[in-house]
Order: C-alpha cells, then sequence, then structure tokens
C-alpha cells in the first residue's frame, strides 16, 4: 500500500454544511451580521496604515491563486466608500492573479498591519486597469504603476487575531528565519540549478531592495 493510500483510508470526510454545521456549530449574531456593503471610517484608517495585503482569486476553471501586494503603508487607494485601488509594481511576470481576474473577477482581500493579529478583510468584483487620473496618487520612488487592481467591494468585516495569536507571527522570539535555507538555495534547488551559487547569492542580496521599484 501506497503512502498516499494509507492515509487515504483514514480519512473521514465532511460531505455536506449540514454535517460542517454539526460539527463546528453556527456563528454567533455579531459575528454573522458583522458583514457590511461599505467603507467606514475605521476600514479607511485600517488601509491607510496597511503595507501589505494578501489578494486571493479563481480563474473560471476553479484553479486559484493568492499573490501578495505590499507598498508603503496606505498604497491601496480609496477611491469611494465601496471602490479601491491597488497598483501593481515590477515583479516576477507571472500575472497568475491577473489572469485569474480575466476570466473571473471575483476577489478575496486581506489586509494585514504589522504587529496586530487582526486584519481587515474586502470581498469583491475586480478590474484590471492600465491608466486612470489616480495613478498620480500612486507614485512610489518615481515608479508610476503600469496596471491597478480595481475592486468594486461586495462584503467588508474585520477578522479577529486568534489565527496570529496561535501562530505567534508577530512575536519576535517564535522567529526562526535562519532555520531554512536561503532565497538563493532555494532558488538553486528548484529554479536556477544553472547559476551558481555565489551569483544567486549576491543577487538575492543587500542589493535586492535597491531594486524593488526598477
Amino acid at each position: 500500500m501506497s503512502q498516499r493510500a494509507s492515509w487515504e483510508a483514514e480519512l473521514t470526510e465532511v460531505a455536506s454544511e449540514a454535517e460542517l454545521r454539526e460539527l463546528v456549530g453556527d456563528p454567533v449574531p455579531y459575528v454573522k451580521d458583522k458583514v457590511r456593503t461599505a467603507l467606514h471610517e475605521l476600514d479607511r484608517q485600517w488601509l491607510a496604515h496597511s503595507p501589505l495585503c494578501l489578494i486571493a482569486t479563481s480563474a473560471a476553471d476553479g484553479s486559484c491563486d493568492v499573490s501578495p501586494k505590499g507598498d508603503p503603508p496606505g498604497f491601496a487607494l480609496v477611491l469611494d466608500d465601496r471602490t479601491i485601488a491597488i497598483p501593481d509594481r515590477p515583479g516576477n511576470k507571472r500575472l497568475d492573479g491577473f489572469r485569474n481576474v480575466l476570466s473571473n473577477p471575483r476577489v478575496g482581500l486581506i489586509f494585514l498591519v504589522p504587529g496586530r493579529g487582526d486584519t481587515l478583510r474586502i470581498n469583491g468584483r475586480a478590474r484590471l486597469v492600465r491608466d486612470a487620473p489616480f495613478f498620480d496618487e500612486m507614485v512610489v520612488r518615481n515608479n508610476r504603476p503600469r496596471l491597478a487592481l480595481v475592486v468594486e467591494i461586495e462584503e467588508v468585516y474585520h477578522h479577529c487575531a486568534k489565527a496570529f495569536l496561535r501562530s505567534g507571527a508577530w512575536d519576535p522570539e517564535s522567529w526562526r528565519p535562519e532555520a531554512l535555507p536561503s532565497r538563493a538555495r532555494i532558488a538553486k534547488a528548484l529554479e536556477r540549478s544553472d547559476v551558481p551559487l555565489e551569483a544567486l547569492e549576491e543577487y538575492y542580496g543587500p542589493r535586492y531592495a535597491e531594486r524593488l521599484y526598477g
């Protein structure tokens, strides 16, 4: 018996929402009813202090992607109470999330603030925009974005801190970055075996941060 067949044989799968509710229970009313359709002033304040967002997308065929987007705090521009815009910056050009949006506009966003366990969640419909007057407000280090993701908000709400508290993600005493191989060693093993490790270490070294907007 293969390893997969061994653990597959031991699974007890949940097959319906009724079974799921029987197992987990129902949310209390204030949790169930906290979802709103427009930004509150407190949401605007959160966005103004958030430097990092995780963007979840799904293509028409159901394939999924979650992509991080980061910039100075306030990078997600509030256009009105129901619309925000997120600039694109130079990256690896895979465009996984953007290609998904072209076939399925539904997106899910989580905005983080370092040190805070609670998060702001926004779900809605997205469009890719190649230019607009508000692009001038998104310039960072002389980089004017070539693209922006414009999100029409359908749901917005704050999420509690339990996941971050359980993980200790913001607790420096829990950090062990040296426990894993460096980014250069990972790239050498999995992506760029033809490039000398020394060259990769230089590429991902201190000067890497100097090329973020170039």
